[in-house]
């Protein structure tokens, strides 16, 4: 990775966590005596490559957020913007707030990121204009219309399920989120891939798992080995 380029890292916990069903941020649970965010946290304040830190917050949740990272005591700058009313609108203030030549995007909920696969996003970057991590799918996929009839099916060993980190050129990824400010995207990638950039998708491991439900929270302490 070349020396010269400034990196940011950018961690949302700006969602409503609707699907886990407990009313409160599911980014704030505590799991061996720590927040889910400040698993994520940790590493990328420890990442040799990061130079900053930005974490997207609700403005009603900003003393939490704060308490946690004061906690903490991270090494590296860490900001703090309001995010939107979607993830991709997070994003986009975010990446709207620094001018760092590469961003480095992870959700917050994921807390069993490693180094090693934040250093693969960052290395690739030489190469790519945006990079993820991801892991292959173990099931056969089924492509259906809005009637449920299939269409087609993925071939495993060519279908992956993505995760975070995902790493990009700020001002290309800026620029894509300029371009279609009006369109869905359930993740950054989706984005570049409509210009026909080429996404590298690098593999991680099962246990980068999101915590969407509050099942997942039990599943995410069993791999951090409560």
């Amino acid at each position: 990775m070349k020396n010269n380029k400034k990196i940011t890292a950018i961690i949302l916990v700006a969602g409503n966590s609707t699907r886990y069903g407990q009313n409160r941020n599911k980014n704030f649970e505590i799991i061996n005596e720590k927040t889910v965010l400040s698993y994520s946290l940790n590493e990328f304040d420890k990442n040799q490559y990061i130079d900053n830190i930005i974490i997207a917050i609700k403005e009603d949740e900003r003393i939490i957020v704060e308490k946690i990272v004061n906690e903490e005591k991270p090494t590296k700058k860490v900001d703090y913007v309001i995010g939107g009313n979607s993830r991709k609108e997070s994003v986009y203030n975010c990446i709207s707030s620094t001018n760092s030549d590469i961003v480095i995007i992870h959700d917050g909920a994921r807390p069993m990121i490693k180094q090693e696969y934040i250093n693969k996003c960052i290395e690739s970057m030489d190469e790519f204009e945006g990079v993820t991590i991801g892991v292959k799918s173990k099931d056969t996929i089924k492509i259906t219309d809005d009637n449920g009839i299939v269409i087609s099916s993925t071939n495993r060993s060519n279908t992956w399920i993505v995760q975070t980190p995902q790493c990009f050129n700020r001002n290309t990824l800026l620029q894509m989120h300029q371009k279609y400010a009006n369109e869905d995207a359930t993740d950054d990638c989706g984005l570049l891939e409509r210009d026909n950039y080429k996404i590298k998708m690098l593999e991680g491991d099962y246990t980068n798992i999101k915590i969407t439900t509050y099942g997942d929270l039990n599943i995410a302490k069993e791999f951090i080995g409560i």
